[in-house]
This record gives C-alpha cells, structure tokens and sequence, in this order.
C-alpha cells in the first residue's frame, strides 16, 4: 500500500512539472517596446505600446488576476479594452484600435496590443494560465533623464551660460494668461 502512495505521489509530481512547463510566459521589453510569447503552440514577437511620458507602466513579474473578453476603461473616457489581461489593480494587457501607435509609448500605463494579438494571447492565456514580466526603461523615460542630465540640446549650448533670472512662478493659469512673465521685465544692471 504504501508503495502505491509513493507512486501516486511521483505522478502527481511528474504531472505537476508538466502543467508548469506548458504555462504561458510572456515578457514585456520597455525599452523595444516589443513582447515576447512563448506557450506551448510557439514563440511570438509583437509590438505594444506601455506608458507614455507622465504615467507608468509598473515593472516587476505577475500573473493574470483577471480576464474578460470586453471591458471598458472607467478612468479613460470608456475606451474599450477588448481582450484584457488583468495583472496589477487597473493595469491589463488589452488590445487596442490605435493600432499605428504600436511600438513606441503610448498608453496611459497598460500595455497594448494589436486585436489579434490580443485575443490570440487571451486564449493560450486562458488555456495554460500565464507568468508576466515587465522589464526595461521606457524610451519617453529616458529621453526626459537625458535632458535632466545633459543640460540644454545641441545648438542651444550658449544659453547653458547665459545669467538668468528666476521669476516667482504664477500660482494659477489666469495669472499666468495675464502676466506669462510673472513681472520679470529683464535685468538692471550688471549681473555679476
């Protein structure tokens, strides 16, 4: 009998090693904005379009905590969202009618897909259950760190130098529509 135990127990295991390997693995590349799918019925390579400049798309690895074949986005002015993915909160992978933004950032921080993309990843999704990471920097990221670190762009290198004078900021946009200089009217004598 208990030999039995112990052999159930191996198929068990066996069969449990099985399951894992047919689990969807998807990777999601900021940087190329691309995604990588490899599942049981091949390996895929598609362009998406993850958060534009001042939003985000989260980093790190998830599993899929919901799906539906149709939602709508009640932040974003009920854009629809077919075939999404849920990972994270209100982030999802979906597709998406703006199919000519694919490839560069774009969303509001989900990641999106063509159509058909999206609906063929909901089924193997769907079918053998997902692991997702998210890695890389986001190109909209990284060109505002270079302007922070590299100062002023080329052509522009003589303003770096030039003395400047800070104004007090408008403290509304009705201010700043009357007066865009905030009552900066240029230097009286010598800077220095």
């Amino acid at each position: 009998m208990r030999c039995v135990g112990i052999l159930l127990a191996m198929v068990f295991a066996w069969l449990g090693v099985s399951v894992a390997q047919a689990k969807v693995r998807v990777h999601i590349d900021l940087s190329t904005q691309t995604m990588h799918v490899e599942s049981s019925s091949g390996s895929y390579s598609w362009p998406v379009s993850t958060a534009r400049a001042g939003y985000v798309t989260p980093r790190g690895t998830f599993s899929p905590t919901y799906m539906t074949r149709m939602t709508h986005s009640t932040l974003y002015n009920n854009a629809p969202m077919p075939h999404a993915i849920f990972f994270r909160s209100g982030w999802a992978i979906h597709g998406t009618n703006a199919v000519g933004q694919l490839g560069r950032p774009a969303s509001h921080g989900c990641v999106r897909l063509s159509p058909g993309h999206a609906a063929q990843l909901y089924q193997m999704v769907e079918a053998e259950g997902a692991s997702i990471s998210i890695g890389g920097s986001s190109p909209a990221s990284r060109a505002r760190h270079a302007a922070l670190r590299h100062g002023p762009r080329a052509g522009n290198s003589a303003l770096a130098y030039a003395p400047t004078r800070r104004a007090r900021a408008p403290h509304s946009v009705r201010a700043w529509q009357a007066d865009p200089t905030g009552g900066f009217t240029g230097f009286t004598g010598n800077p220095w």
